[in-house]
């Protein structure tokens, strides 16, 4: 079979790619992924999201030491299946500001300014509650806001506005700023990944094949021209598959620094350090890796919470009513409700994001947030705070040459003293918020994580807690900078009919849950390679 065009990741930005590019009949497409098909049924409640860490549909990658906050290694899931992080995310459905793209075309990327982006944002949408100017509907993509919230969201929304934090309906829309119940990706009681809204109603076509199991050991370039890729199947076995328009790095900020490294495109220096053939020096793949990290506070309830489904006879109560009736608490992601605020009035867009969550932590750092074996049965609820305009910058780099050993991830997280101090003042207002008096009668005994309140143990307890997001992008980015990738039509630097389309484009991180903007950058690549086709 000869293939015009072969995308490596059937992850967020890859399904969006594989349905938009064979709507020509005549180009022949060929979908990589190296996990299974997303068949976990996991995968699919929204509530079991927690289940998924750890598990074969998890590439369970873990960063480097980080000195910042004790050398801890921190997790780093990421979407071993169809689907990707779309299939294994907590649904949550976030933009990002205005400005984050306005940033973006300022820093030279023609085209990618909010004006440019929200026709792709609402080209991929299905809003069951949000329509024009800002909001699609009709597209592959549902969102929706949760059918059967718990009444601790409204009550935090409440204890916002009671805190100076405005509600704030549809921070997709208008204004990002103020407090909401949050968006999601899901339909009719299940998740609604990419691979479900994109990928699963086009598999007949007779110009798409998806091969999955099929891991890419790297991107054959000959003569400055990406020709192919290098694979492993299931069975070890490598094969050569040829391309005869373009090879389309969808891999994610983890991984499609990774591919480019193993194929000889990088930081020459690092390539032949691990004995890789240097095809083309670009300094900039890994590096700029930026990320959300967040610390939160933490009460025990007066009322019962997510804490309780962990307990073994009301999960499967919730498994009943969620396969039978199509209703109960597994039908909902486990966040709740967010809010967008600014630490200093002066910026132009917020700069810290709250994720509620009615879910409790242990008081005593015994809670792995990954694993959710380690919560408590006591009903509590949680606020995230979270810092969504990080200075810190790290990179990705290769390990050694083998394909399958894992990348080193560097995020060097708090790295900039700016970081600490506006996590700091994040962490300061989620306290008001829990202890504002629309919580006053939800809230059992104060706020149990952290005990100490002052600015002194705060910042021990953002060492002993910190996490990140989950959201990496930045390692490929996009601009005209010796330090870019690729450039604003996303083909990657020096080399021919290669491009990279995904998060790791991201010049700068945007303010909010990245999962709709690689569904966005999905969208607009498909665009600029079926232009430049033409």
């Amino acid at each position: 079979m000869a293939y015009d065009y072969i995308i490596i990741g059937a992850g967020s930005a890859g399904c969006v790619l594989a349905n938009r590019l064979t709507e020509d009949p005549t180009c022949q497409v060929l979908l990589l992924e190296a996990g299974s098909p997303d068949k976990k049924p996991e995968i699919h409640i929204p509530g079991a999201y927690t289940k998924l860490n750890n598990t074969a549909v998890d590439w369970s990658f873990w960063t480097e030491p980080q000195p910042a906050i004790g050398n801890r290694r921190l997790y780093i899931p990421r979407g071993k299946t169809l689907g990707g992080c779309s299939s294994t995310n907590a649904m949550a459905y976030v933009r990002g500001n205005k400005e984050d793209f306005n940033e973006w075309e300022a820093l030279g990327n023609q085209g990618w300014g909010y004006e440019d982006v929200l026709p792709y944002f609402k080209k991929s949408e299905n809003n069951e509650q949000f329509g024009e100017p800002y909001h699609g509907e009709g597209g592959p993509l549902n969102v929706t806001l949760s059918k059967q919230p718990s009444v601790l969201g409204s009550v935090f929304v409440d204890a916002c506005t009671e805190s100076g934090i405005p509600a704030n309906t549809d921070y997709n829309g208008e204004k990002q700023e103020g407090a909401s119940m949050l968006q999601f990706t899901i339909r009719k009681n299940k998740r609604h990944s990419t691979a479900a809204a994109f990928l699963k109603p086009v598999m007949r076509r007779s110009n798409l094949t998806v091969r999955t199991q099929t891991h890419v050991r790297c991107i054959l370039i000959e003569d400055g021209r990406a020709v192919g890729v290098e694979v492993m199947t299931a069975h070890s076995d490598t094969e050569r598959i040829n391309c005869a328009r373009e090879v389309i790095l969808s891999a994610g900020a983890i991984q499609s620094p990774h591919i480019l490294m193993l194929s000889g495109i990088g930081d020459p220096v690092e390539l032949s350090k691990q004995g890789v053939d240097i095809k083309f020096p670009l300094p900039g793949v890994g590096k700029n890796l930026q990320d959300h990290v967040w610390s939160g506070v933490s009460g025990l309830a007066t009322i019962e919470t997510g804490n309780a489904l962990l307990k073994p006879l009301r999960m499967a109560q919730a498994l009943v009513q969620h396969l039978l009736l199509k209703s109960g608490p597994l039908g909902n992601s486990p966040l709740e409700a967010n809010a967008f605020l600014k630490t200093d009035e002066l910026l132009n867009r917020p700069d810290i994001q709250f994720h509620f969550i009615p879910l409790g932590i242990k008081d005593d750092y015994s809670t792995d947030i990954y694993n959710i074996k380690t919560f408590s049965t006591q009903s509590g609820f949680s606020i995230m705070s979270i810092l969504i305009r990080p200075e810190s910058r790290g990179y990705v780099g290769l390990r050694s040459s083998k394909p399958k050993d894992p990348p080193v991830i560097q995020p060097q997280v708090l790295s900039h003293p700016k970081d600490r101090q506006t996590l700091l003042a994040g962490l300061k207002k989620a306290i008001e918020v829990m202890q504002a008096p629309a919580f006053s009668g939800y809230l059992a005994d104060g706020i149990s994580l952290p005990k100490d309140l002052s600015d002194e143990a705060l910042l021990a307890h953002i060492d002993k807690s910190l996490e990140t997001l989950y959201h990496p992008v930045g390692t490929c980015k996009m601009g005209n900078d010796p330090m870019a990738v690729v450039d604003d039509q996303l083909r990657v630097h020096g080399v021919k009919c290669l491009r990279v389309i995904d998060a790791s484009i991201m010049p700068t991180i945007i303010s909010g849950n990245t999962n709709a903007a690689a569904i966005m950058i999905g969208e607009k690549g498909a665009d600029l390679i079926r232009s430049a086709g033409k």
